[in-house]
């Protein structure tokens, strides 16, 4: 367990929010968080720029592209269960 507090006590809440953060589905206010929270943890940083090679790697190895109504569907499932999840815990 990471004591990382600026995306979540536990690796896997702070993977979640990076890979989130990276994908481009966060908000304005969430992306100016972590920005500033990377600029101060080095095992965040750590994690950001190994994926992000990963992600480059892939990039490469990868010439086919998905349709591009295919990341909003996604989205749009992750919102809807995330809301749900939310709505439950109230």
């Amino acid at each position: 367990m990471s004591n990382c507090q600026g995306l979540g006590d536990c690796d896997e809440s702070r993977l979640e929010r990076l890979y989130e953060y990276l994908d481009g589905a966060l908000t304005a206010a969430d992306v100016a968080e972590i920005r500033a929270h990377l600029e101060s943890c080095a095992e965040c940083r750590e994690e950001h720029n190994l994926e992000c090679m990963i992600r480059s790697a892939m990039k490469r190895s990868c010439s086919e592209q998905a349709p591009a109504t295919l990341k909003m569907s996604i989205l749009e499932k992750i919102h809807a269960v995330r809301g749900a999840a939310e709505a439950a815990e109230v």
